[in-house]
């Protein structure tokens, strides 16, 4: 039976995973994991990732940990299922550094972005959570949408007129089309 995941939950599998690793690589957490790790949920039903470069030793450990540790781990980021901004790398903020591995919340603005397409309850209230602790900005949350707009195709079960409508409604209208605002 898998558990919900706390924070210490997290960091025992991320200490574990690292144990398997043989080479550097990264690793990006995403959703619950970043809620719960940045302090605004106690618990999270899945433990979301992207792992960079993918490595097989790593692949073939998930299994074996998520019995071991009564997780649900999911290969799963924003990039999944909307496009994210060529430097999203680059602006993922750090977690920790254990022997081979790096990890990182995935880019803030693209689970944010990623949230709102989903449009479920608990991933508004992150969206919330994510502005009012101000580690997201509206107007920056526009400008990265005006830049992933033009890849929308790509994603063909997006709905890009509702995804633009519920972006408008998450961060405010207009801001994406003013010059002064950039992506930091």
């Amino acid at each position: 039976m898998r558990e919900l995941a706390s924070a210490d939950r997290i960091r025992r599998f991320m200490e574990a995973l690292d144990a398997v690793a043989r080479s550097p690589g990264r690793v990006y957490l995403t959703g619950g994991g970043t809620a719960v790790l940045m302090g605004w949920r106690d618990s999270t039903i899945d433990v979301d990732l992207k792992l960079v470069p993918e490595q097989d030793e790593l692949l073939r450990a998930i299994p074996e940990l998520k019995n071991r540790l009564h997780l649900n781990v999911e290969l799963a980021s924003p990039a999944d299922f909307i496009p994210v901004i060529p430097e999203w790398q680059d602006r993922s903020p750090f977690i920790a550094q254990y022997r081979h591995l790096s990890f990182y919340h995935f880019d803030l603005y693209a689970q944010a972005l990623a949230k709102v397409e989903r449009g479920h309850p608990q991933d508004l209230t992150d969206v919330r959570e994510l502005l009012d602790r101000a580690l997201i900005r509206p107007a920056e949350a526009l400008v990265y949408f005006g830049r992933i707009e033009p890849e929308l195709y790509r994603f063909p079960a997006v709905d890009a007129p509702s995804f633009r409508r519920a972006v408008e409604a998450a961060f405010g209208g207009g801001a994406a089309e003013r010059p002064e605002h950039t992506l930091p």
